[in-house]
């Protein structure tokens, strides 16, 4: 199948799959989709170079995108200002005393986080600036509408610009700002969304500014079968971000631990919190999780202290290998990913399906 997305882009399947995984994106790109890496994992912009380097490398010559982390106005963080000292000591004593609760050890030392600073803008306007000076196809923001000198910059570059939207008035917005493709994002994903479930925010944003730019859908897709309903919806194309981390190719990031705490996982079994980042995001329900539902956690932090927070924890969870206390970011799909497989079997199980499903349908 073939839609205006395969053509913007230069893809064969109107399936795009962001991760956090340059292996897996890679992969995603090999078996005809396009591959978007979220780059927010970089501290170092050398680092990111050196992951697009591999990617130029390890497509096959196919197209690949990536993500970032960019709201549209700079934050006061883009001064002088030390982060550190606006997080509350009683923040971080919460913190220090749930992973002792939780039997999390230290890290060993030498190995203390400062954070994931790609949530900070500067750090963000770097990978832009990296991301540029590689052949991509597409960049994308999940916070919305990058800042206009970059929407600018991109399109000088002839790249095209995709910003997520969770109701139909941030769309609307997206496109005014001169946004390419809107990625309708419902209540179901994974990671940063909003209130509006998919089935309810994909037409109405199509019907706001689908006769002007591509609308894709995301939130709770992971079958051939949604594919065709988000399809059916007016969307062009489906984003996908779950479903990839229940793949071979994610073990390069990921331990065990985490892929055993999804496998076995329902779809009842994410919450939607301001935890991980300071804006809500669903995640994977697990001990971590309930604490901070607890009488005595404190309210979340804005983005990005939030992060700062709990960053050092997360690494400390990831190390210690339990898969009852892991963070992770997930969406409700994740009850249907119940094995780990290569990402070219998931493709091609989702094209497979899809055809079924078209197929089905125009029969009846």
């Amino acid at each position: 199948m073939r839609t205006v997305l395969c053509d913007l882009v230069g893809v064969d399947h109107p399936i795009v799959g962001f991760t956090p995984s340059e292996h897996v994106a890679a992969a995603i790109s090999r078996a005809g989709g396009l591959g978007v890496l979220g780059c927010v994992r970089f501290n170092d912009p050398d680092e990111l170079d050196a992951a697009l380097d591999w990617m130029d490398a390890n497509c096959d010559g196919k197209p690949y995108g990536v993500d970032i982390v960019m709201p549209a106005a700079v934050p006061v963080e883009g001064t002088q200002v030390d982060l550190g000292s606006l997080v509350p000591q009683g923040h971080r004593d919460f913190v220090d005393s749930t992973l002792r609760r939780l039997g999390v050890p230290p890290l060993p030392d030498g190995e203390a986080s400062d954070g994931v600073l790609g949530w900070l803008h500067s750090v963000a306007r770097s990978h832009v600036d990296i991301a540029m000076k590689h052949p991509i196809a597409l960049i994308a923001n999940a916070l919305g509408s990058p800042p206009a000198d970059v929407i600018d910059r991109a399109h000088r570059g002839g790249v095209p610009v995709a910003a997520l939207a969770g109701k139909a008035a941030h769309a609307v917005r997206h496109v005014e700002n001169g946004v390419d493709v809107v990625v309708a994002q419902g209540y179901e994903a994974g990671g940063h969304t909003g209130e509006i479930a998919s089935m309810v925010l994909i037409p109405e944003i199509v019907a706001a500014v689908g006769d002007r730019v591509p609308v894709l859908a995301a939130g709770g897709i992971g079958s051939g079968r949604q594919i065709a309903a988000a399809l059916a919806l007016g969307a062009v194309g489906a984003w996908m971000g779950s479903i990839w981390l229940a793949t071979e190719e994610y073990r390069e990031l990921s331990a065990g631990a985490l892929q055993e705490a999804l496998v076995r996982a329902s779809s009842s079994d994410t919450v939607r919190s301001r935890i991980y980042t300071g804006k809500p995001a669903r995640l994977l329900k697990n001990q971590w999780t309930e604490a901070w539902e607890g009488p005595d956690a404190p309210t979340p932090l804005p983005m990005p202290l939030q992060n700062l927070l709990v960053s050092g924890a997360h690494q400390q969870m990831s190390r210690a290998g339990d898969p009852d206390v892991l963070a992770m970011p997930v969406g409700q799909i994740v009850g249907s990913m119940n094995e780990i497989r290569p990402v070219a079997a998931v493709m091609t199980d989702l094209l497979s399906e899809l055809d079924e499903t078209l197929k089905r349908l125009s029969a009846l």
